[in-house]
């Protein structure tokens, strides 16, 4: 693959063109030469962009898919195609298929079909065998087939003992083990958060404290037996304060928001529309307020779209049967650059990498071209024509955004949005 891309300012901290406008020069997927004008002497394919901007290439900590077992929802080929059309170069993919993801065998089928992509999969192992919370999986089996964490996908560990001898047998292969911040007898039936929105619609509420008792359980269990925890998509203020302070005693552990949670408060649930239907649920502005704030001081490792697509049959019911989920692939970028600037939306796309395997690629001649590029100023309504997805699910119809994705160079293919 050899491209040359034209006029381009580069977003990267890491690069000694930080801010700069250059002419970046790739071949055989290497970045060869970057200055202010460079020669199309060997008559490359040229990139010409509006307001063209190129960063590190983004990952997303939680993509789910469908296949196997869920092709109706989503393709490992399309999913990837709506993945590199958003601007990731890198996806975590969950294991919530039909089967679930448990075994070697398992990972080395999703390794295989993602094999010669732009996108880079990166598979997550269920912690638990068929992710019913009862009997830890082959964690080290799968650790050596490719997967890079284990997770009951959106399904908390109910018996803490389980989740202390997944930390401490993870331990000993640097495992990263995740675990779903939710105490279910605390959330019961609930569908939304619980407040007065809830008390208004009649409908029932999942309490912040069903959240914050079992991050709180968690802390004390990695205190207690080292190890490595990730706590994904988590939603309320007291949440960001506990883990914060988790940090501060030096504790082994990371955490995510998903953009929804970040963007609409539960007042949005007023027209019961089940695209809202989301789990971890949307909370109030002083959450989202808290959750911005842990991003911006680093309590809050990365941003993720949660990005979970939905058969419509699943969706178009009575809010109470809904499924939870939204796909968020798409309006990932376009959100984050209406809460934070453009150089913050960047790093919280980027800084996840590390936590799950993967090494950081600084725009520099010399290292393998992996890139996203984009126009950050364009201002959008999003409608369902932006969606790559084959669920339509999205929590952000309607909604306006900035910035918009030219397309991924990576893995030695360019991928750009016709």
């Amino acid at each position: 693959m050899n491209i040359l891309i034209k006029s381009a300012t580069i977003i990267d901290p890491k690069s000694e063109f930080h801010n700069a406008t250059q002419d970046v020069l790739i071949e055989n997927g290497e970045i060869l030469k970057i200055a202010k004008s460079i020669k199309n002497t060997n008559k490359y394919e040229e990139v010409k962009l509006e307001n063209l901007h190129i960063s590190q290439g983004w990952f997303d900590s939680s993509v789910s898919f469908g296949e196997p077992g869920f092709e109706e929802r989503e393709t490992i080929k399309n999913g990837l195609k709506a993945a590199a059309a958003s601007g990731f170069t890198a996806i975590a993919l969950n294991p919530n298929t039909n089967p679930i993801l448990d075994t070697n065998s398992d990972i080395t089928f999703i390794t295989s079909k993602a094999t010669n992509n732009a996108v880079t999969v990166l598979p997550i192992g269920a912690l638990t065998i068929g992710s019913k919370g009862i009997d830890l999986a082959e964690l080290y089996d799968m650790s050596t087939a490719g997967a890079v964490a284990f997770y009951d996908y959106k399904k908390p560990i109910a018996n803490p003992n389980l989740m202390k001898i997944a930390l401490q047998y993870a331990a000993n292969f640097d495992g990263l083990v995740c675990s779903f911040p939710q105490e279910n007898k605390i959330s019961g039936l609930g569908v939304m958060n619980e407040n007065i929105t809830s008390t208004r619609l009649g409908l029932k509420g999942i309490p912040a404290l069903a959240e914050e008792l079992q991050v709180a359980r968690d802390l004390f269990l990695l205190e207690y037996t080292g190890g490595k925890l990730h706590i994904p998509t988590i939603s309320t203020a007291k949440s960001v304060a506990l883990i914060r302070e988790a940090k501060k005693k030096k504790l082994d552990v990371s955490c995510s928001v998903a953009i929804h949670n970040l963007y609409f408060t539960d007042a949005s649930l007023t027209s019961f529309d089940s695209n809202f239907k989301v789990l971890p649920p949307l909370r109030t502005r002083d959450d989202i307020e808290a959750l911005i704030q842990g991003v911006k001081d680093g309590t809050i490792d990365m941003v993720t779209s949660d990005h979970s697509p939905i058969d419509i049959e699943e969706k178009k019911v009575e809010f109470d049967h809904a499924n939870y989920g939204t796909i968020g692939l798409e309006s990932a970028f376009g959100a984050l650059q209406t809460i934070f600037t453009t150089k913050k939306t960047i790093d919280v796309l980027t800084k996840g990498k590390q936590r799950f395997g993967l090494e950081q690629s600084p725009i520099k001649v010399g290292n393998k071209a992996n890139l996203t590029l984009f126009n950050p100023d364009s201002k959008y309504t999003f409608e369902r024509g932006h969606i790559k997805s084959r669920s339509k699910n999205t929590i952000f119809e309607g909604a306006g955004l900035k910035g918009n994705v030219y397309g991924i160079v990576a893995n030695n293919k360019v991928s750009l949005n016709q």
